[in-house]
């Protein structure tokens, strides 16, 4: 018997890159390969890219540039680029960089161990097809193995919006929704694997239209088939599209109890001009107005945002509304950046903030998200929350896990186990975790 191969994953980006780059170890397991947590010893490098951030495609030319002396030293490595500066980048990878054999997009990865063969005869390979058959069937028979106690669960692929800032719709295509009853049988399987939280993935999740035994199902009702699944205990899902919240999905978060109280739901400015630029067909007001209904459901839920700042032609005035809605809303944990200009994008074309004004305007709203993040969880001192222990910490007695409201906390002396859910009063806030005890 061979020697297994091994496999080295580097993930970029989204979580949604976390969950293929799941499946394409899975996908490779097949060939032969574990995976490794060093590219030094690895028999195949995979680079699962993400075009979102600020200059994505040099980062990872740069990173295949400190592969060449691996290459050299080992001629028989594989090198391979996937993802969506896969997508974005193609041929253009290869005549930058000889070392890469395979270039694969995200809808073609579950071709991985096809590839694989042909490199090994000494073919380059490139796959950025959008391809009819279903990727997620045709990996459902590969070898599955002993999971932690929390997963991400693909359902919903691509986006039809066509943010004017956004690349998703040229790298992942169209949206796509996955059968309800595939959904359902892989959420099984995740559980019976040891998995206890599932968070539902989808570049634009909560426009999940999936066939359903009766017609489409809408996320909410994907989310109750869900609910029925005995040995899930969490639910999540992100991220979503304020114009895609629908009255069911909303009503779910007050009354499913597996579907825990945070919210992932972009608003990216706070200006009406500016979201109208973005493309974003959605308005600051609108958007407050669904939040108010959302914690009239469930008003004790966290609420999570994306924020750009220095899009082109924002003013100052401009910056300042998004300043008033973030302190209108008070969010829980939020993402923000810069602006920065995507190839082909509409947004690439226009006339471009000065980069020293953005640079201040990034740090005054990174400042005031800081502050409401600090004091949402210096909040929870005293209060009970679920948590679900993923892993000991580092010191000894201590777990660690996430609360329902997806906050990192720590229990010393805790005598429970990773996938164990128990009940826990919060004692202090630190920087960015909760220390709690246990309750009983």
């Amino acid at each position: 018997m061979s020697a297994p191969k091994k496999l080295f994953i580097k993930t970029y980006g989204c979580q949604m890159n976390v969950y293929d780059s799941e499946r394409m170890a899975e996908a490779l397991g097949g060939q032969g390969y574990t995976e490794t947590k060093s590219a030094d010893e690895a028999d195949m490098i995979l680079l699962n890219t993400c075009h979102i951030r600020e200059k994505a495609a040099e980062k990872v030319y740069s990173e295949l540039g400190r592969f060449k002396k691996l290459k050299a030293q080992k001629p028989d490595l594989k090198i391979g680029v996937a993802g969506c500066v896969a997508q974005a980048e193609g041929q253009e990878i290869m005549r930058r960089q000889p070392l890469v054999d395979l270039v694969v997009g995200p809808q073609s990865y579950h071709r991985l161990p096809e590839m694989e063969a042909k490199t090994r005869e000494g073919e380059k390979v490139l796959d950025t097809d959008f391809p009819e058959e279903d990727k997620f069937e045709q990996l459902k028979h590969r070898p599955k193995s002993k999971r932690g106690p929390t997963a991400f669960l693909t359902v919903q692929e691509g986006c039809d919006k066509f943010c004017a800032f956004c690349v998703v719709p040229y790298t992942r295509g169209a949206e796509v929704s996955r059968p309800a009853d595939r959904i359902l049988t892989e959420a099984r399987d995740l559980v019976e694997r040891g998995v206890r939280e599932i968070t539902l993935l989808g570049q634009n999740v909560n426009a999940y239209h999936g066939a359903g035994a009766n017609g489409d199902l809408t996320l909410a009702q994907l989310i109750w088939e869900l609910d029925k699944v005995e040995g899930l205990e969490r639910i999540r899902f992100t991220t979503s599209h304020p114009n895609d919240m629908m009255d069911d999905l909303i009503e779910a978060h007050g009354t499913c109890k597996k579907l825990m109280p945070y919210l992932h739901l972009p608003v990216q400015a706070g200006s009406d001009k500016i979201l109208k630029r973005m493309n974003r067909s959605h308005t600051a007001e609108s958007y407050l107005r669904l939040i108010e209904r959302i914690r009239a459901a469930r008003p004790d839920i966290l609420i999570s945002g994306d924020f750009i700042v220095g899009f082109p032609e924002e003013t100052e005035e401009d910056f300042q509304a998004t300043l008033d809605l973030v302190e209108e809303v008070k969010y829980g944990t939020a993402y923000s950046f810069k602006y920065s200009t995507r190839p082909g994008t509409p947004a690439a074309e226009r006339p471009q903030v000065d980069p020293v004004e953005a640079d201040d305007r990034l740090q005054r709203l990174q400042a005031l998200l800081t502050r409401q993040q600090r004091e949402i969880q210096d909040s929870m001192v005293g209060r009970e929350v679920g948590v679900l222990f993923e892993k000991p910490g580092r010191q000894a007695g201590q777990m660690l896990g996430k609360s329902d409201y997806l906050h990192a906390v720590h229990v010393a002396d805790c005598n429970r186990q990773a996938g164990e859910l128990a009940r826990v009063r919060i004692v202090s806030s630190r920087t960015n975790s909760l220390a709690g005890e246990l309750i009983g």
